[in-house]
């Protein structure tokens, strides 16, 4: 601020003489000299004025900073002394934490001490006690032995052979006792594998059951069968639902499937096939159709002549159909037709020996099992004798037919004479030796259980049985399950056949899912 004043008064001065020359060259000296003179007094006031102002802000800015700078010193000093009071916080917790440490330890230790003076102090006891205990047995063998007789050394053999002749009984009738279990788990082992082997035979013999033979011209066609990359003995599976198996057998393939109609249609369609030349999976297709659609008309055809062979009119058109398809149909082994006409034989002489009505027993008879060959999935669980009797109310047999179906295997109550007549005849056809066997119809159940398991889950659009039941063949919808969804299929299916079903040995549940696209050129 002092550093100023002199500034202002050179620049007056400036002023001063700039003013007083001036005036002097107008020859206005006097006067404006004097007006000069009030004027730099003037502005030398102003300016010492306005020097002591500034004067007073500075020092009064000075102050304003000097007390900012005191605060915030302040402010640093209380946060250092803060923190240094947290520190010997923390040290004051953790000399006294280290000081209760210590004083557990020295109890602990004290707790020990006294614990080890305790053990030493009863091991010497113990150790008296035992001097003392082998002091006294010292003398009981030396009592013993004056009184026995005997010396020690005497007397333990004396116990051993005692002992040995004890061992040797107990390890006799131990001996004897697991003699006694091994021959009755002998018998159980063996039944076991008479059972196992029975089952086998039982198996093989179904399979035989299930198999039919094409005899081609030559090896070279079962090539052509075959197809490119085995492509037309797939399409051949997938239309029919037949296992082919071509072996090193010559001149021959086999045709294997549980369904004889299925087996039948297979055996035709190949014959068409290997007639015709053309092989290839459209063609296959087409042939299957046609087979499919000729062995529907030859059903219709055996239904009508069984009929007529019988001297049996008016029956039911649907009724004649299911006559048909007991062609390919077996019981117990037994060819269901074949047994139905024996049936029927049998009955209308029965009745006629009996004085009853012979074309209604005939009747009964032959109509008896067509509960057998249902249409539907879901009639699959009625009984055949209930499902039969069904049938034929709804196509118009009379009621003594009818009762005469559905009591043949006592389901319902009879109530007319031919009805005995029908379960006696029954018994008669499927008694006599070599008409039936059980495993194969149990066996055909199995695989057409299978099947319905499949046919349980959405999607799925063909369902086969094939390799006598140990792979589950399924077709699925393309555009309604895709890849991950079949994998997910096929693990559900095996799971609930491995849930709900009893089988031997192992099922390969094998999901197959095709996308087709098709044009036509015009």
């Amino acid at each position: 601020m002092d550093s100023t004043i002199p500034i202002i008064s050179a620049v007056v001065g400036l002023a001063i003489g700039f003013i007083i020359a001036k005036f002097l060259e107008k020859g206005k000296a006097s006067k404006t000299i004097v007006n000069a003179r009030k004027d730099a007094l003037r502005i030398i006031k102003e300016a010492k004025s306005e020097g002591e102002r500034l004067k007073k802000d500075k020092i009064f800015q000075a102050k304003e900073r000097f007390l900012e700078l005191k605060a915030e010193h302040e402010k640093v000093i209380l946060s250092k002394e803060k923190k240094i009071g947290e520190a010997e916080k923390r040290t004051r917790d953790k000399e006294s934490q280290v000081s209760s440490e210590l004083a557990k330890s020295k109890k602990l230790n004290d707790q020990l001490e006294k614990q080890i003076a305790d053990h030493a102090h009863r091991t010497e006891i113990l150790e008296k006690k035992q001097a003392e205990l082998d002091k006294l047995h010292k003398n009981q063998v030396q009592q013993l032995e004056v009184i026995s007789g005997l010396s020690a050394d005497e007397a333990k053999e004396q116990l051993s052979a005692s002992l040995k002749e004890v061992a040797k009984s107990d390890a006799m009738a131990f001996m004897q006792s697991t003699m006694e279990e091994a021959k009755l788990t002998a018998q159980q082992e063996a039944k076991k594998i008479i059972i196992n082997t029975i089952q086998r035979i039982g198996t093989e013999e179904a399979v035989e059951n299930c198999v039919s033979v094409f005899n081609l011209e030559s090896d070279d066609v079962k090539g052509r069968i075959i197809g490119r990359e085995g492509r037309n003995i797939r399409a051949i599976e997938a239309a029919t639902g037949v296992e082919i198996i071509v072996d090193d057998t010559p001149d021959a393939i086999i045709l294997s499937c549980f369904d004889s109609v299925r087996r039948e249609i297979a055996r035709l369609s190949l014959h068409k096939l290997v007639t015709d030349g053309r092989i290839h999976p459209a063609r296959i297709e087409e042939v299957v159709q046609k087979t499919e659609k000729q062995i529907e008309e030859e059903i219709i055809d055996i239904g009508k002549r069984t009929v007529i062979d019988l001297g049996i009119h008016g029956l039911h058109p649907e009724l004649i159909k299911a006559v048909g398809r007991m062609k390919y149909r077996s019981s117990y082994g037994q060819n269901l037709l074949q047994h139905s006409r024996e049936v029927a034989k049998l009955c209308g002489v029965m009745a006629a020996e009996l004085g009853v009505n012979a074309k209604l027993a005939k009747r009964a008879g032959l109509l008896h099992d067509i509960g057998k060959v249902p249409n539907t999935e879901a009639e699959v669980e009625t009984p055949h004798a209930i499902l039969g009797m069904q049938w034929a109310e709804k196509f118009g047999e009379k009621p003594d037919v009818c009762n005469a179906i559905g009591a043949h295997h006592d389901e319902i109550e009879m109530n007319t004479l031919i009805a005995p007549i029908v379960q006696v005849c029954d018994a008669i056809s499927g008694a006599r030796p070599g008409a039936r066997r059980q495993v194969l119809d149990s066996y055909i159940q199995r695989l057409k259980d299978l099947e319905d398991v499949a046919f349980g889950f959405s999607g799925v659009q063909k369902a086969y049985a094939i390799q006598a039941g140990r792979e589950l063949r399924v077709i699925v919808e393309s555009e309604r399950v895709n890849d991950d969804q079949a994998a997910e299929l096929s693990f559900e299916i095996s799971q609930k056949i491995q849930t709900d079903m009893t089988y031997p040995g192992q099922v390969k549940v094998t999901v197959i899912r095709e996308t087709r696209a098709v044009n036509v050129a015009k």
